[in-house]
């Protein structure tokens, strides 16, 4: 068996088409597969990034996660990237909103936040929790 991740974000969206392509092209995510119901609205898909992986849909579904979801607030996700402020150029080219720019943290890692637009906090550094200092 390959390695595969234990941990899957997942997050519903008013606009998941929207979010998908945020994930993409301002975040370099890569679109393993997306399932769309009869409307238009996106029922599941999921995107890649490194060996981890966010799913994502349209909120209001059906079902008993998208009922346990409802209301919910935004989630805050941490992704791993090789060079944080190439990483942090590409989201600001395609016009994210930036919290706080690529800084030196005390515990070594070099990270930045952005909010999407739908007020999920997305982290990018260097730190990789549980990996060999």
């Amino acid at each position: 068996m390959t390695n595969v991740p234990s941990i899957y974000p997942t997050i519903l969206y008013e606009d998941a088409k929207a979010a998908i392509r945020t994930l993409k092209e301002a975040f370099g995510f890569t679109e393993v597969s997306v399932y769309e119901g009869e409307d238009g609205y996106v029922v599941h898909s999921e995107l890649s990034y490194g060996d981890g992986m966010v799913m994502l849909g349209t909120r209001g579904g059906g079902g008993v996660f998208a009922k346990a979801m409802a209301g919910a607030g935004p989630v805050g996700v941490y992704v791993v990237v090789e060079d944080t402020d190439a990483h942090h150029a590409r989201a600001v080219e395609h016009g994210v909103e930036i919290l706080m720019p690529p800084t030196d943290q005390e515990y070594g890692s070099r990270d930045y936040m952005a909010r999407d637009a739908e007020g999920n906090v997305w982290s990018f550094g260097t730190y990789a929790p549980g990996a060999a200092v």
